[in-house]
């Protein structure tokens, strides 16, 4: 990981800061006692991730909402297509970088276990995610965590002030990504080069499945472990992102169905 250059480095983080807020919401903050309504909106996301599979292809799926990472950044298209007889989300990025997000609220060590299927059309050439450049992946699953941020460091506590200065809400405590990467090898771990509370997992490596549905079955709670080294606290929000822009590429993705299990192979 780099270091931080002067205290400019929290304003040069700022796109970043404010996608992965949009990502987890309102973080950390006190509410007031939930309405109706409010209580029932709350049931939804304690029970279950909206399934892509479940909405008819066209528009964009139930209960995921837009995530744009700067205002100046071309957005990646996303809609929901059918593919092979199910529902599934397409994304379609030419010097692009936006995502979907969907709001939750779930104990982790309950469900631990994460599937989701993808497929894309290319690797992104000149993509690397150790690298600040071009950090880049045709395909990427973000998980964001609550936490206790009295245990961030020195200039994560800048950042996130800078952030909340900026935003009016709090970041997630930690954010973790399921990427596709060039080069890096699978299960390995990349700290984002601009702060530790964002690390990515390599869930595959190289060209050999491009253009193929790649089926995968993850436990959180270790993968958390190992990129962060300690326990996970509740998810808090889980996204999709498909991004090019810092290589300038074009990449045409599809993502099948979140889930969350408790066991291998077993029911929500």
């Amino acid at each position: 990981m780099r270091p931080f250059p002067r205290f400019r480095q929290p304003l040069r983080v700022a796109a970043l800061a404010i996608a992965a807020l949009a990502l987890a919401g309102c973080a950390g903050q006190k509410q007031a006692p939930l309405s109706p309504e409010a209580a029932a909106r709350q049931a939804r996301l304690d029970r279950a991730l909206a399934l892509f599979s479940a909405n008819a292809p066209g528009g964009l799926p139930a209960e995921w909402e837009p995530l744009a990472l700067a205002r100046k950044k071309k957005s990646t298209d996303y809609l929901l297509v059918e593919k092979a007889g199910r529902t599934v989300l397409r994304a379609y990025a030419n010097k692009a970088s936006s995502g979907l997000r969907h709001q939750v609220n779930i104990d982790i060590n309950k469900k631990p276990w994460l599937s989701w299927s993808w497929k894309t059309s290319a690797l992104i050439p000149s993509a690397d995610n150790t690298q600040r450049e071009t950090e880049d992946s045709p395909v990427r699953i973000v998980l964001a965590f609550d936490g206790d941020h009295d245990k961030l460091s020195l200039m994560d506590t800048i950042l996130f002030d800078t952030a909340k200065l900026l935003t009016g809400h709090e970041l997630p405590y930690a954010t973790l990504m399921y990427i596709w990467e060039n080069k890096a090898p699978a299960g390995s771990v990349i700290a984002n080069s601009r702060t530790g509370r964002i690390q990515m997992l390599v869930a595959e490596s190289g060209p050999a499945n491009v253009g193929q549905w790649v089926e995968y079955r993850r436990n959180v709670v270790e993968d958390y472990e190992k990129a962060f080294g300690e326990k996970p606290g509740r998810l808090i929000g889980v996204g999709v992102l498909t991004d090019t822009d810092n290589t300038g590429q074009k990449v045409e993705a599809w993502y099948g169905d979140i889930r969350l299990m408790r066991e291998v192979d077993a029911g929500a």
